[in-house]
């Protein structure tokens, strides 16, 4: 059975709205693919990423090529439904390879709460979440800088979560609200807190503060090799909309 191609109207708005809540430092708009710079952290922040793509993709293979040499780093292409027909075979054949396959997956908010004991949500991150969270998320510590410039440079209104077991911090996450969805980014449970639950805690926290910016559905992005994350993601009532990769050098 064929699996229907997704509405690629729909997919452009969510892939604008991700963008806009992981922003990078700085971006190109060329041949309508968004090229973003982030000093290397992050593919999703140091890659080409198609929107409106209008050029032939084997000029756009070159003018990203060249991009990325500039400064410095290596050309990743992240490729979504909206990428020109033909491109990942274009690629394949000019000696990348894919990694990564991440689901993008959505949710209607129903109109029921949803409990958010125990979880701190503040507008900006705060030295205590980004500590908290860089070690849950072992951040190398020379991406560390980079991190909290991006952090600052989310212009959407944020909600910093920080889930609290008896007086510790546990979990911590980030949502971001816009037109009428929010996404959530970076779901961390410290080691010693997995599989107690923290995480469900940490969503419902987070999908509950959407709700009060007025989102209607929620979205978020998991890598497809994370069995556990996408089955608790699927038991909130999540399900895949589409797929996207990175192709890189091999």
């Amino acid at each position: 059975m064929t699996t229907p191609s997704p509405d690629l109207d729909l997919v452009r708005s969510l892939e604008e709205r991700a963008l806009n809540a992981w922003p990078a430092q700085q971006s190109a708009l060329c041949g309508g693919w968004l090229l973003r710079l982030s000093e290397g952290y992050t593919k999703r922040a140091n890659s080409a990423n198609p929107l409106h793509p209008t050029a032939d993709f084997a000029e756009m293979l070159r003018l990203v090529e060249d991009f990325y040499a500039r400064h410095g780093l290596p050309p990743i292409f992240r490729i979504t439904p909206l990428a020109t027909a033909g491109a990942t075979e274009a690629l394949e054949q000019a000696g990348y390879r894919m990694v990564d396959p991440t689901l993008l997956m959505t949710m209607p908010l129903a109109a029921a709460d949803r409990p958010a004991h125990d979880v701190l949500i503040q507008p900006t991150a705060t030295p205590e979440w980004s500590n908290g969270f860089t070690q849950a998320n072992r951040v190398p510590l020379a991406a560390q800088a980079a991190h909290e410039r991006m952090l600052a440079a989310i212009t959407m209104p944020a909600a910093f979560a920080t889930l609290m077991d008896q007086g510790r911090p546990v979990a911590y996450g980030l949502a971001v609200a816009e037109n009428g969805m929010v996404g959530l980014f970076d779901i961390v449970v410290a080691p010693e807190a997995r599989q107690r639950g923290a995480a469900t805690r940490l969503v419902n926290g987070l999908l509950g503060w959407g709700k009060t910016q007025g989102a209607n559905s929620a979205y978020l992005q998991v890598t497809a090799t994370n069995l556990a994350a996408t089955a608790l993601y699927r038991k909130l009532g999540f399900n895949t909309f589409y797929h996207y990769h990175y192709w890189i050098r091999s």
